[in-house]
């Protein structure tokens, strides 16, 4: 067997031999946002660095566990904390959490991060629903041999956010009367936030927010056949001529801001997940 999928089986093992039902529901939290994590039921909290072969998470805002439990009556896994390229992991890395989650049977992925708002009608603490993506990392998970049990060499990505759970999350905030932006998502390698030159040319080539994660999960997502909803939270602007300097802190306290409308949301959408 490939030892990438003898360990994709190993980490499986380990989750689904302390946990009592399959979760149907993947989800990643982004830089602040996995409070979402606390709202799960008859939680089982497992640490990142007891599952066979998983990263670490090293970036603040990122607790670094996975936790499997019942929300809105689904059972789901959470992330809280995530992967980056930034940190010295490989792109294969990052990723790794997304083919345990298919090797586990869950067939659905939330992801979510913290960004900047690249178009002047957005505003720090706005909610971005991600129709799609640019991939400016540089990179790509999917390089290297391609493992057919995995997905095709080639997979589809014409639809990388799925329209189905786009218009249940363009519902659910039209029902909790929440002002949802929607947008083109770019993903940059980090760990340096932008210049205004660069910035600037990423909004004239079509990107709505700004970040440093995501991308990567979606694309493998894709490959193995998972469907992906991915939510934004707009914790600065990123305007190329009217750029201001920006630390990790001010990220989190915007994200810290937005987080009840951030958990109503999500908690209202996984209700309405088959």
């Amino acid at each position: 067997m490939n030892d990438l999928l003898k360990k994709l089986d190993e980490a499986a093992a380990y989750i689904r031999s302390r946990i009592a039902e399959q979760p149907t529901v993947g989800m990643i939290m982004g830089s602040g946002l996995g409070v979402l994590a606390d709202e799960v039921e008859n939680a089982v909290t497992l640490p990142y660095e007891r599952i066979p072969h998983f990263p670490v998470s090293t970036v603040e805002g990122h607790s670094g566990e996975l936790v499997i439990g019942r929300l809105q009556g689904k059972t789901v896994l959470v992330m809280k904390g995530r992967f980056h390229y930034y940190e010295g992991y490989s792109m294969k890395e990052v990723v790794f959490p997304v083919y345990v989650m298919k090797r586990l049977g869950i067939e659905t992925l939330i992801v979510t991060n913290a960004a900047g708002g690249m178009n002047p009608g957005f505003a720090a603490s706005d909610l971005m629903l991600i129709t799609d993506h640019i991939n400016f990392t540089g990179s790509n998970p999917l390089i290297g041999p391609n493992l057919p049990e995995l997905g095709p060499r080639f997979p589809d990505m014409s639809e990388a956010y799925n329209r189905r759970l786009r218009g249940i999350a363009e519902a659910q905030a039209e029902r909790l009367a929440l002002t949802l932006r929607q947008g083109v998502y770019v993903s940059i390698s980090g760990p340096a936030y932008c210049t205004p030159a660069e910035l600037t040319m990423l909004t004239r080539l079509g990107g709505d927010a700004i970040g440093m994660s995501t991308v990567p999960e979606v694309i493998a997502a894709n490959h193995c056949g998972l469907s992906v909803l991915g939510i934004t939270c707009i914790t600065d602007m990123a305007i190329g001529d009217q750029l201001e300097p920006l630390t990790h802190e001010q990220v989190m306290q915007v994200a810290e801001r937005a987080r009840p409308g951030f958990i109503s949301f999500v908690k209202a959408i996984v209700s309405e997940v088959n």
